[in-house]
């Protein structure tokens, strides 16, 4: 991992949205994104059910160039760079090369630039999309659309109807061909996936590190897209021999590592460490809290696969015959990477999430916003991963020291 990357990925967390109207919140792109992708794996699970097959590392890989080229066009909105496509394609082509140029530099992976440019030249229609990709295709792009309906939802409250009527107007039209997927039918009904939604875009509004200044702030949602972001990554580097599952299964599982503190809210680490039995009861009460008011809202056919991604999220683990075996990272490369075991790398997700942690205090502590709680917190992560040790084939100290010192 280039540190360049990592840090330009995390200026995701610095860009506003609907930054022209009144909001009620921060609305930040990471959020969006992260939002993106858990109405996306709603939508698939729903076609999945369908017996239809979806290409969830397209997907995935899809969400990461979104999110690149975002950050390098910045405050360009959606209908002026729709109108460049369609009325310019010479200028917006350009524009498109312009965009894989910032990255040249920063994607050291030959294999990801080059996704990253036939994805480019996918969404610019200068590559022709496979007819096998087109459902997923159309996933992803419900959940784009679907999102920005919700936030557009969520200002409403405190902007004149007059403010917003074009933009509401433009994505109802924009979402109509995607209204044949039976989960966007039923969000926008307001069915049962819609009240699942409710409770995970509660991690949007709660803020990590809430007892201190920091910037940028971020929220838990957030933070969970930054995580899935460097586990995919991460594992690229680690292991690029790992089947597609695994890859799927570590990007999910760190997507959805937080989603107990929708229903718990973010209990600080010093809190959980304040006993040696604490850990052990807050897991269990998270547990117990979560088969209450979260397992109802999730449908049958992804419940257990929700769950498995939660549960003892930070093991690398496996499954045979529905139950859950925690295995080496070695037993994981030799003898359980094919898609039957439904393999995770959880120390991964759970060095990827101190990772995260540590770019959080690590900038605010850079831009001169700090506190005791920053300079703490950094100073304990570091001190735990600067030793001779891996984790999943990733040499700890000589990673943290060419990120953060």
């Amino acid at each position: 991992m280039e540190k360049k990357l990592a840090l330009k990925i995390f200026e995701g967390f610095s860009i506003h949205r609907w930054n022209d109207l009144i909001r009620p919140f921060d609305m930040v792109e990471m959020d969006k994104a992260a939002e993106k992708m858990v109405l996306a794996y709603i939508i698939g699970k729903y076609e999945e059910n369908k017996g239809k097959k979806i290409d969830w590392k397209w997907i995935i890989y899809a969400s990461l160039f979104d999110l690149l080229r975002k950050i390098a066009l910045c405050d360009i909105k959606a209908p002026i760079q729709q109108m460049l496509k369609r009325d310019y394609p010479n200028e917006y082509m350009r524009l498109n090369e312009w965009v894989l140029n910032q990255y040249k530099s920063l994607i050291t992976d030959e294999d990801l630039f080059s996704q990253f440019t036939i994805y480019i030249g996918q969404n610019a229609g200068s590559i022709p999309i496979p007819e096998e990709l087109k459902l997923s295709v159309d996933v992803y792009n419900a959940a784009l659309k679907y999102s920005s309906i919700r936030e557009l939802e969520m200002i409403s409250v405190v902007n004149e109807k007059q403010r917003l009527s074009k933009i509401e107007s433009e994505l109802k039209s924009e979402i109509q061909p995607y209204l044949y997927l039976t989960g966007l039918q039923m969000l926008i009904m307001q069915q049962k996936p819609y009240e699942f939604l409710l409770k995970i875009e509660q991690l949007r509004f709660q803020i990590r590190w809430n007892q201190t200044p920091r910037v940028p702030q971020t929220s838990v949602l957030g933070h969970c897209f930054y995580v899935a972001t460097m586990t995919l990554l991460l594992g690229r580097e680690s292991n690029l021999g790992m089947c597609e599952n695994r890859v799927v299964n570590n990007y999910f599982s760190a997507l959805f590592h937080d989603l107990p503190e929708s229903v718990t809210r973010d209990i600080i680490s010093p809190v959980k460490q304040a006993t040696d039995e604490l850990p052990s009861i807050v897991k269990k009460i998270e547990d117990e809290i979560v088969n209450r008011e979260l397992v109802p809202l999730m449908e049958d056919f992804f419940v257990d696969e929700i769950i498995y991604y939660t549960s003892d999220e930070f093991s690398n683990r496996i499954q045979i015959d529905g139950k859950t075996q925690v295995v080496t990272w070695e037993e994981l490369n030799q003898k359980y990477n094919s898609e039957e075991f439904k393999p995770i790398d959880g120390k991964l997700v759970r060095l990827c999430d101190h990772f995260s942690a540590l770019m959080e205090a690590d900038i605010s502590i850079k831009h001169g916003i700090t506190s005791s709680h920053l300079q703490h917190g950094r100073d304990d992560i570091l001190k735990n991963y600067l030793r001779d040790e891996e984790i999943n084939g990733i040499h700890l100290a000589e990673f943290f020291k060419k990120i953060f010192l």
